[in-house]
């Protein structure tokens, strides 16, 4: 089936040529110039992915990311203005899988929703058996079913959150850097400035009852990087 992408758009020629150039790389790509009516094709036509604008009228990208995050499960990728780090990391805590900077050359948009996608299930993986999961206590955490359960409640995670929470957890007991986490997730290295990793732990922390001033289940290693803990579940 072809991917489905809605791009939240209101410069009228950049969304056409972008939308041009995205459906000659075998994608299905929608317009819209307006945040309020995007809030609502996002929930109604659940696209595979959404470019989310951030300067937009009627409702900013913030808004509308804000808005659906709880119950669109597809893939949020937000532009975001150059060297602007409280817009990337501001998308990033509002649930935003992943932000890229404008301007931005098409085939760099390309490459990054390519790496997006390849990280969602395939159709019907849902049903299939679960073949990686791993336990710790109380927590559960399933890559087939990409779920994951604490004290039997689910936990409502994003694309990139369950992909980070999935890594740590597969390494727990280990120190994983932010260049360890970025190569791994991104494709890219840590420069000292990208603060996406940051964000989402904090969104993590969050989701895990863990104590923000004094986590036990994510630990920040000073210096080093983050660990997951095999113990504290419980």
């Amino acid at each position: 089936m072809t991917t489905r992408i809605l791009l939240v758009e209101d410069d009228e020629r950049l969304a056409e040529l972008t939308a041009e150039y995205l459906t000659r790389n075998d994608l299905s790509v929608s317009i819209e110039p307006r945040g309020d009516a995007a809030e609502a094709r996002i929930l109604t036509e659940q696209p595979d992915l959404v470019i989310l604008d951030v300067m937009l009228p009627g409702k900013d990208g913030f808004e509308v990311c804000r808005a659906v995050r709880q119950q669109y499960r597809g893939v949020i990728l937000m532009l975001t203005a150059r060297d602007e780090d409280f817009d990337q990391i501001l998308g990033l805590e509002l649930g935003a899988d992943d932000y890229i900077a404008k301007p931005v050359q098409p085939r760099v948009l390309l490459a990054r929703i390519k790496a997006l996608l390849r990280r969602l299930p395939a159709p019907g993986e849902n049903e299939s058996g679960d073949s990686e999961s791993q336990t710790f206590g109380q927590f559960r955490i399933s890559q087939s079913t990409r779920t994951a359960t604490l004290n039997t409640q689910p936990i409502d995670l994003t694309t990139a959150e369950f992909d980070l929470l999935w890594l740590l957890a597969s390494h727990a007991g280990n120190v994983l850097s932010r260049d360890d986490l970025l190569q791994e997730l991104r494709g890219i290295g840590f420069d000292g400035l990208d603060r996406s990793i940051d964000a989402r732990i904090s969104r993590l922390r969050k989701k895990l009852n863990d104590d923000p001033e004094n986590p036990t289940r994510i630990k920040t290693v000073r210096g080093k990087g983050y660990l997951f803990s095999k113990h504290d579940w419980n």
